[in-house]
């Protein structure tokens, strides 16, 4: 899988949870760290655990497992490192507090929304054909 793709893939995952903000960072012009950030933010430590859950659980699904994880046990600001990919969680604020968008600020940052639900028109009742 791409590395683009992979971050999209963690993104649309923090996105089953409910994360806020979420989005991907080019850092590849920046740092030799990683390709992508992917950072996102949760309201309670419970979600943020969720969140971190559903990331590692679906990556898995896909052959790819987190090379180090940071910060499961305090629920603040976890890590995942992919190696290639790197997604942060973070308790909203922290998040303001690091400002991960600010420090490397000249990275390309690219906003991930939540699919939007898509509304159906409603079905015509038989009477109505």
């Amino acid at each position: 899988m791409r590395t683009k793709t992979f971050a999209k893939r963690i993104a649309q995952l923090a996105h089953t949870k409910k994360a806020a903000d979420v989005i991907i960072m080019d850092v590849r012009e920046v740092t030799d760290v990683a390709d992508y950030f992917v950072i996102c933010s949760a309201d309670s430590d419970t979600q943020a655990k969720a969140v971190a859950d559903a990331i590692m659980d679906g990556t898995e699904k896909l052959g790819e497992l987190a090379w180090h994880r940071e910060g499961l046990a305090n629920r603040q600001w976890i890590v995942l490192d992919y190696v290639d990919v790197v997604a942060h969680i973070f308790l909203k604020e922290v998040r303001k507090h690091y400002a991960l968008e600010k420090l490397w600020g000249d990275a390309t940052i690219e906003a991930i929304e939540d699919k939007p639900k898509v509304k159906r028109a409603p079905r015509k009742k038989k009477s109505e054909e």
